[in-house]
């Protein structure tokens, strides 16, 4: 089964209808759950930089709301949200068709902080961009 065959999560589409960015920008989000967070953004020549690479802006955009969600599923009881505060991104290798596969896990789900690492990967699985991010619990 690829991701194409792959029905769209409810619970994720509903955390991500909440930031209406990611809506705008198309991201579908595949699964969703405290232990992992996958969504995706299809390659499109809107969200290109030259050479027909998808802009880093836009990868970027997708590892944010997906640690975003991810974060967000693994709040300590009695808090609300979150909201980055620190982003390392490293950039491996361009998306020039075909869609760009975020995958975030909690590295660290504190009191104050929670840390989320994610891993972009193109249509083939060749890994794209590794993102570390913190975000601070609201």
């Amino acid at each position: 089964m690829t991701d194409t065959d792959i029905a769209p999560d409810p619970l994720g589409t509903q955390l991500f209808s909440t930031m209406p960015f990611t809506e705008r920008l198309g991201v579908e989000v595949l699964e969703c759950g405290p232990e992992l967070v996958r969504s995706r953004l299809a390659w499109d020549e809107s969200r290109c930089t030259l050479g027909t690479a998808m802009h880093g802006g836009a990868l970027m955009s997708l590892a944010d709301a997906t640690a975003a969600v991810c974060a967000f599923l693994n709040l300590p009881e009695g808090k609300q949200g979150t909201t980055t505060v620190e982003s390392k991104t490293n950039f491996l290798r361009a998306v020039r068709s075909g869609h760009a596969t975020a995958t975030a896990k909690p590295l660290h789900a504190g009191r104050s902080f929670i840390v989320v690492e994610t891993e972009i990967r193109d249509d083939a699985g060749k890994l794209v961009a590794k993102v570390t991010q913190t975000q601070a619990v609201l």
